[in-house]
């Protein structure tokens, strides 16, 4: 009692000091600092400022066309399609999920464009950001690995004469009188329709064991049991005894080579 009869003065002004300052400190506006990117706000005269700001925008619209880019010209439509192949035929429903498939084609694709990727960087991306040539002269050399790596996947040259006779061009010469607006969707096309030939290749197996088991089912007499809950157990065991996934990796990997 005497100790709080000395300071309870004492701790009654500090608790209301606290008070008095959480009060405030409440009260006052909150001064968060917010992100804002303004465009064409004040002026240059000095033209590089302009150009920079111009290239700034169009390198963020190149951006948002990067997954079609990644789709389109490298191999990772064939492998996604044919993952797709392997799990229909499989008839696991959605084992292994979307998420997984295209994990798996995303790596597997980095995989294989893993040579053209160092050469884009080490003969355009890292001169252009040293200085040593400019934007076009990168873009260029940039969009030759790339060109060489798309011509050495057709097997035919029926889906590149397509689209050459589409866009009204004479018939080229060489590869370099090709255009990329040009290779690109023909190089789509012939990745789809080998990314369909292995997904058949895939399917044959399969459907063999659906048939066995669908004719052995009808001899007994079991008409009213569904085939397929009786063939998923031997599917699911046939591609793990023979190593599915490795085999698939395997001749997707190769089927680029």
């Amino acid at each position: 009692m005497r100790w709080f009869r000395r300071h309870g003065c004492t701790l009654l002004i500090a608790c209301l000091l606290i008070s008095a300052a959480t009060a405030v400190a409440a009260a006052a506006p909150a001064t968060v600092p917010l992100p804002n990117i303004s465009i064409g706000v004040g002026q240059s005269s000095n033209p590089r400022d302009v150009a920079t700001s111009l290239q700034v925008i169009l390198l963020l619209t190149v951006l948002t066309l990067a997954p079609s880019l990644l789709i389109l010209m490298t191999s990772f439509t064939r492998i996604v399609i044919v993952l797709s192949f392997v799990r229909n035929a499989l008839a696991t429903q959605q084992m292994p999920p979307n998420q997984v498939l295209i994990g798996l084609a995303l790596f597997l694709t980095f995989f294989i464009m893993a040579p053209v990727f160092s050469q884009i960087n080490r003969d355009a991306l890292q001169p252009y950001l040293s200085g040593q040539v400019a934007q076009d002269v990168a873009l260029q050399r940039a969009e030759r690995p790339l060109r060489e790596f798309m011509l050495k996947q057709f097997t035919s040259d029926k889906d590149l004469a397509l689209f050459v006779s589409l866009a009204g061009l004479p018939k080229p010469n060489s590869s370099d009188d090709i255009p990329t607006y040009v290779l690109i969707p023909a190089f789509a096309l012939s990745e789809l329709k080998k990314a369909f030939q292995m997904g058949f290749m895939i399917f044959i197996p399969f459907i063999v064991i659906d048939m066995i088991v669908a004719s052995t089912l009808m001899s007994m007499g079991m008409m009213m049991l569904p085939p397929m809950m009786i063939s998923l157990p031997f599917k699911i065991i046939l591609f793990v005894l023979v190593d599915g996934w490795y085999l698939v990796a395997k001749s997707l990997i190769t089927s680029f080579h």
